[in-house]
């Protein structure tokens, strides 16, 4: 399984390098989002600052969707997805192998919005290492649940407009616990004001990463 994980997770990879779609349309658009949010809050910096956690995880959420239409878009072309359900790879590879290359596009593109955030909204990261531990936890989350219902409506003629509907309430207590998360480490309050918080991201991702390696195989079936 680790070995088809590696295998997979290179392929996507490759081909996001080659292709360069998240560089030159996935971080722009989460910039530009950015951007758009300061505009709609105003020059007020304090309401800038309160608001950038959320914000964040929102311009996160809504690259993440991009990322994993991208991810289905490349397996409808020329058979692929075929061509995936005959390789004999192990389904579980297959879920945890696209998964892994989404979370490793997303992790580069959280480290860009966080910069961003720090630069717009004028906000001080207090506790730098809760920050990263809910950027790793929550990436994961995200793109468990986004490689699952990626290949859940992959097989629909409605898949652009279903998989958001499917996606977005689903992925809502990663944006929540995200915040909160976010809001402590950025206040400079005690760690344990986040730690509920981070105990949700572990539960929520531990449910989808273990949910995806059961029934990858089926959904793939079936789609």
């Amino acid at each position: 399984m680790l070995r088809d994980t590696l295998l997979v997770a290179g392929k996507d990879l490759r081909i996001e390098a080659r292709a360069r779609v998240a560089l030159s349309q996935v971080v722009p658009f989460g910039v530009v989002a950015l951007l758009l949010f300061a505009f709609a809050l105003g020059p007020n910096r304090s309401v800038m600052a309160q608001g950038a956690p959320g914000l964040f995880w929102l311009a996160v959420l809504f690259c993440t969707l991009l990322s994993v239409q991208r991810s289905v878009a490349v397996e409808s072309v020329d058979g692929t997805r075929d061509g995936l359900r005959m390789s004999g790879l192990d389904p579980a590879g297959l879920f945890l192998g696209k998964g892994l290359a989404i979370a490793v596009q997303l992790l580069v593109l959280e480290v860009i919005l966080g910069a961003g955030v720090i630069l717009l909204y004028g906000v001080k990261v207090q506790t730098v290492w809760l920050l990263m531990v809910a950027c790793l936890l929550g990436t994961i989350g995200l793109s468990a649940t986004g490689t699952l219902y990626g290949a859940l409506s992959s097989g629909l003629r409605v898949k652009e407009t279903l998989l958001p509907f499917l996606f977005l309430p689903v992925a809502a207590p990663v944006l929540l616990a995200g915040t909160r998360v976010w809001q402590a480490a950025l206040v400079g309050g005690t760690p344990s004001y986040g730690t509920p918080w981070l105990h949700l991201l572990i539960v929520f991702d531990a449910v989808y990463v273990a949910l995806g390696v059961v029934i990858f195989g089926p959904v793939l079936e079936s789609a």
